[in-house]
Order: C-alpha cells, then sequence, then structure tokens
C-alpha cells in the first residue's frame, strides 16, 4: 500500500499543486484561491507517498461549529486506488483531534465518485445550493451540501449493543 504521508502547504507548492488542479478540474482553483488560503491560515495540506511525491491535497476552513472542507483533490494518476478514501479519514482524524466536531463540504452533483466516497464515510445530504459552481456554455451547476458530525461514522457500521 502506498504511503500517506501528511505535510502542511506551503507556497513553495503551489507551482506543482496548480498544475495538478489545471490537470484535473475543468474549472480549477486558481493560484490566488490557494494564496488567500495560505496567508488567510486556512488548514492546507499536502498528501505525498513514500518519494515525497504529491498524491493530492486539501484546503480546510475552521469555524465555530464545523469545519468546511473547501478542497480535496487527488493527483490524475493515484485516482480510483482509495488515496481520497485515505486522505479524507485522515482529515477527519485530524479534525477531531483538534477539536473540531462536524464536516461540511459542497460537491458537484455530476462528481458521483466524490458523492459514492463521501456517502460511504457517513456524510448527509443537508441542502442545495442553486447555481453554486461555475459549468460549461455560461451555465451554472448546483451544489450538494454534505455534512457528517466527526468521527466518521459509515453506513452499515453500526453496532448492536
Amino acid at each position: 500500500m502506498t504511503a500517506l504521508n501528511p505535510r502542511p502547504m506551503t507556497p513553495e507548492d503551489l507551482d506543482e499543486v496548480m498544475r495538478v488542479e489545471q490537470e484535473i478540474y475543468p474549472f480549477p482553483w486558481t493560484r490566488g484561491n490557494f494564496s488567500d488560503a495560505l496567508r488567510a491560515g486556512y488548514d492546507a495540506w499536502r498528501f505525498e507517498d513514500d518519494r515525497s511525491r504529491m498524491i493530492g491535497y486539501s484546503i480546510l476552513m475552521w469555524a465555530p461549529d464545523e469545519v468546511h472542507l473547501l478542497n480535496l483533490s487527488i493527483v490524475h494518476n493515484w485516482q480510483g486506488q482509495g488515496i481520497g478514501e485515505r486522505c479524507l479519514r485522515w482529515l477527519g482524524q485530524h479534525i477531531q483531534g483538534r477539536g473540531g466536531p462536524a464536516l461540511l463540504l459542497e460537491v458537484r452533483p455530476s462528481n458521483k465518485r466524490a458523492i459514492r466516497l463521501y456517502e460511504k464515510m457517513g456524510m448527509r445530504r443537508i441542502g442545495l445550493r442553486r447555481d453554486y459552481y461555475p459549468s460549461f456554455e455560461l451555465s451554472r451547476e448546483d451544489a450538494i451540501v454534505m455534512r457528517c458530525p466527526l468521527p466518521f461514522d459509515p453506513p452499515g457500521n453500526h453496532h448492536v449493543r
């Protein structure tokens, strides 16, 4: 199994983060989005394998009653290998260890793979933000809002006492 070594993201990581962001998204975050997140002190993580190669990254924004997952991205060549789930599990443990009670995020309805992962982790749909994301042909795509108290409690993981 590939190692998963998280370390704080730094401004020096942004060239590589931007290459990945532009490769995997039709509407990527801008360099300014990432720079602003770092300057604002958001929880920014770079996930590396055992040879210090970036395999993913994430940005978290802390609020009093929950932590907002703004970005969780996996390098294209590492997608489909369970890395996203491992990163999300690590983030959940990190958040809970720092006293964060819940995780909140938005996801495109068209991102079926991400929705399956989030539901697998026990996240529930709590709302819809209309016209949230940019889309093709000058249209917009809604965002499904999902939330989960921590620790993650995947469906079917309930034990009878």
